[in-house]
Order: structure tokens, then sequence, then C-alpha cells
């Protein structure tokens, strides 16, 4: 018997669970309304330069730090380099927003998200 899943079924899987994060609640684990791309789309900026329950950072840098970690992944995937990265980053320099800058993050999430579709149609074998 073989342990192997087909990567036709591992891809779909894989994609679909990233696409009920991101963008198209299925119900898999998400309700309805709540994705990565909707949730913030409903928020101003003043809303999300509000740090998230008084002692964390603010919903601004919770979701840039999603797209720093999309793009982190993307890059150390494609390139196999596995270096020193400054997590902490986005924490310290991403606080209170404008709009201007509360819509950037938000197209760097959609950015790092269609980057991770292309990288995962760019792969031809899954080890």
């Amino acid at each position: 018997m073989s342990t192997s899943i087909a990567t036709k079924d591992f891809v779909a899987a894989l994609c679909g669970l990233l696409n009920e994060t991101f963008n198209n609640v299925q119900g898999y684990f998400l309700d309805r309304g709540i994705s990565l791309f909707e949730t913030p789309a409903t928020v101003s900026a003043e809303e999300a330069s509000i740090s998230i329950g008084g002692k964390c950072a603010t919903l601004a840098a919770q979701v840039k730090h999603i797209a720093f970690y999309l793009d982190v992944l993307e890059k150390t995937v494609r390139t196999q380099r596995f270096g020193e990265v400054d997590w902490d980053k986005i924490w310290r320099e991403t606080g209170a927003v404008t709009p201007a800058e509360w819509g950037a993050i938000q197209s760097e999430l959609g950015a790092g998200y269609n980057r991770i579709q292309d990288l995962i149609a760019d792969t031809a074998e899954w080890g």
C-alpha cells in the first residue's frame, strides 16, 4: 500500500485551504465573511491602528506580518536559502497607519497570496 499522496490531490487540497484562509470561505475552518481579505477590507485605518486587546500589536502590524511571512516563505522555497530573518521588524516598525498605508498593507497581503499561488503552480514535484 502506498503512503504517497497524488500531486494533483495535494495541490488541490493546499489551494483549497489557502483559498479558504485568504479569499473564499467554504466553511472548512472559517465562518463566512472572515477571510484574510474580507476582514481587513471592513476595517478603517484608524481601527487597524489600535492595539489588539490593548497588549498586542496593531491589526495593521498583524496583517503586515502575514504578508512578510508569505514573502519569506516564497523566497525561501524558491532559493532554498534558509538565512536569518528579522521576525520582530514588523512589530517594531508598524503601529498607527494612515489610510494609504493601510491600503498598501492590504495590497502587500494580496501580492504575497498571489506569489504563493504562483509558487504552487510552478512546483512540479512535492517531496
